[in-house]
């Protein structure tokens, strides 16, 4: 039976989380850009980055300080809840956009 592997794991680090790294698995630039983004739109954030330690890893590490010792946990949470409601309001955007049919359309010459 295969190994399940955690979504998001907390690398070890400080003793509490107002800095701390977490990896998250089966992701890749583009989830780790766009949550980069996010956590830095949030003004209590001291500084974000993230890193693909190795193209053959499917991994993605997101780095995470706080201003004030806050939880860079509950930023993380928030930040994907966030970048969640995002992604839907765009993709209603695209569908609405869709189903008027008022798009260029082309046909392939053989």
């Amino acid at each position: 039976m295969a190994e399940t592997v955690e979504k998001i794991k907390l690398l070890r680090g400080s003793p509490d989380l107002s800095l701390a790294t977490y990896q998250i698995h089966d992701e890749s630039h583009t989830i780790g850009n766009s949550l980069r983004w996010m956590l830095m739109k949030n003004p209590k954030v001291e500084f974000c980055g993230y890193s693909a330690p190795h193209p053959s890893e499917n991994v993605i590490n997101v780095r995470i300080q706080m201003y004030d010792n806050l939880s860079s946990l509950d930023a993380l949470i928030t930040a994907l809840g966030d970048l969640d409601t995002v992604c839907e309001t765009i993709e209603e955007e695209y569908l609405t956009s869709l189903r008027k049919g008022k798009f260029e359309t082309w046909e392939e010459k053989s």
